[in-house]
């Protein structure tokens, strides 16, 4: 795969090749057995170093820091609480891996000219189908879903405030999609209510976007320290965007 962070089109094929292996594995994983999703993963984890290879130092940190709270995440949210079920009770191997893909998947449709160059077009697009899809799950929809409706909020601020807008315009989309797909295969299943039994459930939540948003927002925010704390000891070089992982003119020093 050529490098998501370059701001040609090559972003939007690599987006293309991550999203179709991640299709592929939800398909397959849907009616298949435990050792198929265990294969499953060890191949998703092939592809997410192959496409960590192509991208800078920071887009591989901002990765890691998803992945990382991604799988932190999972493990409270799925097996302990149950808020969502996969078909085996589990986090299938293809899940941590998977998280990271779905960021880089993000990254790289935000960066791309498309959006750069639309991004009011694209910041109003995304308000408008993600505000209605989160109405009628809140007021129309034979299943209510006040969750997707707060994660809809998160989004709004993500969208208006957030470090990287691109990025998260790229997560409404990328995510929206596996969460449709996966639930209508039956891969994972959204439980109707919380634990606790006062936020209702959308399967899936339609603002499910804004929730992902908290690993975006993470990972952008922590991966310039993080880097200097790595490169503490090392050579002196230009420091990175923390956004882009480019060079920033003027800049000598990472540390």
């Amino acid at each position: 795969m050529e490098p998501v962070n370059d701001g040609n089109r090559i972003g939007a094929t690599a987006c293309i090749v991550m999203m179709g292996w991640l299709s592929v594995v939800l398909w397959l994983d849907a009616d298949g057995g435990l050792w198929l999703q265990r294969g499953l993963g060890v191949g998703t984890w092939a592809v997410l170093v192959l496409a960590l290879r192509r991208v800078s130092p920071v887009v591989r940190v901002q990765t890691g820091v998803v992945v990382a709270f991604a799988t932190l995440v999972e493990y409270i949210f799925s097996p302990t609480l149950e808020v969502y079920l996969y078909r085996f009770d589990n986090v299938p191997m293809y899940v941590p891996p998977g998280h990271g893909l779905v960021y880089l998947s993000a990254f790289a449709l935000g960066h791309t000219p498309f959006v750069e160059r639309r991004m009011r077009a694209c910041l109003t697009g995304v308000l408008v189908v993600g505000g209605a899809w989160a109405g009628y799950g809140l007021f129309l929809a034979e299943r209510a879903d006040a969750l997707g409706a707060f994660w809809y909020a998160c989004l709004v601020c993500f969208l208006l405030w957030g470090p990287s807008k691109g990025v998260y315009v790229g997560a409404f989309v990328v995510v929206s999609y596996l969460e449709l797909l996966g639930t209508e295969l039956g891969t994972w299943t959204w439980q109707a209510q919380d634990p606790t039994g006062w936020v209702s459930i959308g399967n899936p939540p339609s603002g499910a976007a804004g929730g992902y948003g908290w690993f975006d927002l993470a990972a952008l925010l922590a991966a310039p320290y993080l880097l200097r704390a790595f490169s503490r000891g090392r050579p002196r070089g230009p420091a990175p965007d923390p956004l882009t992982g480019h060079p920033q003119p003027g800049s000598v020093d990472v540390r």
